[in-house]
């Protein structure tokens, strides 16, 4: 029997790395469009978008997300490109700013937990707006869950109808303060989806040097996988990755280890329940 395609996510800038950490971070939009259709040709079909400043801080300015949503439709056609919604980039309801564009996806924190040296804040009331919006724009949410509670505070959203869809959830593992890279959590939680939200689809993040084995978990176990410079700027302790397409090839070789096939956007789009792409 065929294996389901492993679905591969390019988290291409987020919002802490810096060019002084690796060079090949793609801060302007340009940068951004030709890293991600590098990742795009290596095999990934979800792009995870942050937009930053020109001096590399972090923004949620909704005219940099359009130019980068046009520059992706344009060179990476039928690539599922998801925004971030997430608290690094901006405050509040400005989180949410880009939503009327109607990306494909946009990510969505249902809960908060610790950060690095902070505290990740995501209050029931924006939680429940960002969702609003989403609902509203069709926009297709991957919840991020940073905790048990996250996959059954989405269970419990989709179940009262705040989450239209089944629920895309993607377990984040290795964040300083917050879950660490466990295998037993792991297993648990793909057993919490199967009993919680056995519709979904599930993928996996690890942060750093644990991107890798949080991978080939995901790989190994039916799930789908993300991987780039957000989330782990190196491809082992003494080498920097060169590209986000470096670290999306170190995904589709445990594929090809494990027996999965790479998802086409088609098949991800298919997977996912999200409409194929309108002509312009």
């Amino acid at each position: 029997m065929t294996q389901k395609p492993c679905i591969i996510c390019v988290a291409i800038t987020g919002s802490l790395p810096r060019k002084a950490d690796n060079p090949a971070v793609p801060i302007t939009v340009s940068e951004q469009i030709e890293s991600t259709h590098e990742a795009f040709e290596a095999g990934a079909t979800i792009v995870h978008a942050h937009v930053r400043n020109d001096d590399e801080t972090t923004s949620s300015d909704p005219e940099k997300f359009a130019a980068l949503k046009e520059g992706l439709e344009k060179h990476c056609p039928g690539m599922i490109i998801q925004f971030s919604t997430g608290g690094r980039s901006g405050a509040g309801q400005a989180r949410g700013g880009m939503l009327p564009l109607r990306p494909d996806m946009a990510s969505l924190s249902v809960g908060s937990n610790n950060f690095p040296t902070r505290v990740y804040e995501n209050p029931p009331d924006l939680v429940d707006w960002l969702a609003s919006e989403m609902k509203t724009y069709g926009v297709r949410p991957e919840i991020e869950a940073f905790d048990l509670s996250h996959i059954h505070q989405a269970a419990r959203m989709h179940a009262d109808g705040r989450l239209v869809d089944s629920p895309y959830v993607q377990f984040v593992m290795g964040v300083k303060n917050a879950m660490p890279v466990d295998r037993d959590v792991f297993d648990y939680y793909r057993k919490t989806m199967a009993r919680l939200l056995p519709e979904s689809e599930w993928c996996a993040a690890g942060i750093g040097r644990d991107q890798i084995t949080v991978n080939e978990w995901s790989v190994a176990n039916g799930g789908h996988a993300r991987c780039g410079l957000e989330d782990n700027i190196r491809l082992d302790k003494t080498t920097l990755a060169p590209s986000n397409a470096a670290l999306v090839r170190r995904v589709t070789d445990l594929c090809e280890t494990y027996e999965r096939p790479v998802a086409t956007w088609n098949e991800a789009r298919e997977l996912l329940k999200l409409p194929l792409p309108q002509p312009a």
